[in-house]
């Protein structure tokens, strides 16, 4: 029975999320059952493509992610895959009415990640963010508000600028990998050999610019994904805190994290403003 084989797919999908990410699993924990699975389900999906490009050293990246390209078209239009990851988000695609333009950006971000190792103008970087982050949140955003298109527009900006502020968090913490391990840069304009505090907090200044436009878009969100995606904004608002006091070349010499502890310190306490309804 497929049923059987859809709630397989839909554990692998979770597994992953768990298994490769403890802040954004703790997140998704914190929307309601209704949405939470379709949340694993993207997150599978980005998180597999991704590894292809940042982790399989050993393998011919480029054949592999080809594979995936291909079995993900044949997973759309078949609405099946013998792929369990691909099986999941085929069903959560087709049940909100993902857009195929979000799925072909964000694939054609990570091909970028096959060969393209720096980002010299903003038009670039802008156009690597968009189909590597605010894709994934429009993703979501359209679980989130169960494929209502005028919900989805009115919060589509403020879903990009989220989007957006998390993928330029992560560039910032992972410097070190990106650049001694990947050879990748991504911020445009800016000498990592010797990144100053002028570069830092200029980076970080945009970032905040991005974290104030999609706060305003939390606000707005459905009851069963608010406090999900506020638990998630403000972990990166806890990490981002980290890195502005962080020395700048420490920065690019260490990978800056927030320990589970203060994950699960984080959670408590946004829980309590939430409850309060202070989140407004």
């Amino acid at each position: 029975m497929k049923e059987i084989f859809d709630i397989v797919s839909k554990s692998c999908s979770k597994t992953v999320t768990n298994s490769y990410s403890t802040s954004f699993s703790l997140a998704t924990k914190m929307l309601a059952p209704t949405i939470r699975q379709d949340i694993y389900n993207v997150y599978g999906f980005v998180r597999f493509a991704d590894e292809i490009v940042d982790s399989f050293h050993e393998y011919d990246k480029d054949t592999l992610f080809n594979r995936f390209e291909t079995d993900l078209h044949h997973a759309l239009n078949d609405k099946i895959s013998l792929n369990p990851i691909l099986n999941s988000f085929q069903h959560t695609v087709h049940t909100y009415g993902i857009d195929q333009h979000l799925i072909d950006s964000f694939m054609q971000s990570m091909r970028l990640d096959l060969s393209k190792t720096d980002y010299t103008t903003e038009e670039e970087y802008k156009e690597y963010i968009y189909g590597s982050a605010d894709v994934v949140g429009l993703m979501c955003l359209k679980v989130f508000v169960k494929g209502n298109i005028e919900k989805y527009e009115a919060l589509k900006d403020a879903a990009m600028h989220l989007g957006s502020a998390f993928q330029k968090v992560n560039f910032l913490r992972d410097l070190k990998a990106d650049y001694e391990g990947l050879s990748r840069t991504y911020f445009p304009n800016t000498n990592l050999d010797a990144l100053d505090e002028t570069s830092k907090s200029a980076i970080i200044a945009d970032i905040e610019e991005d974290f104030k436009k999609g706060y305003q878009g939390i606000l707005l969100l459905p009851a069963e994904a608010k406090f999900g995606v506020f638990m998630a904004y403000r972990y990166y608002k806890r990490l981002l805190k980290k890195l502005a006091k962080t020395p700048a070349m420490e920065i690019k010499n260490t990978r800056i994290r927030v320990p589970n502890y203060e994950k699960f310190g984080l959670l408590t306490r946004s829980y309590v403003k939430y409850q309060l309804k202070l989140v407004r």
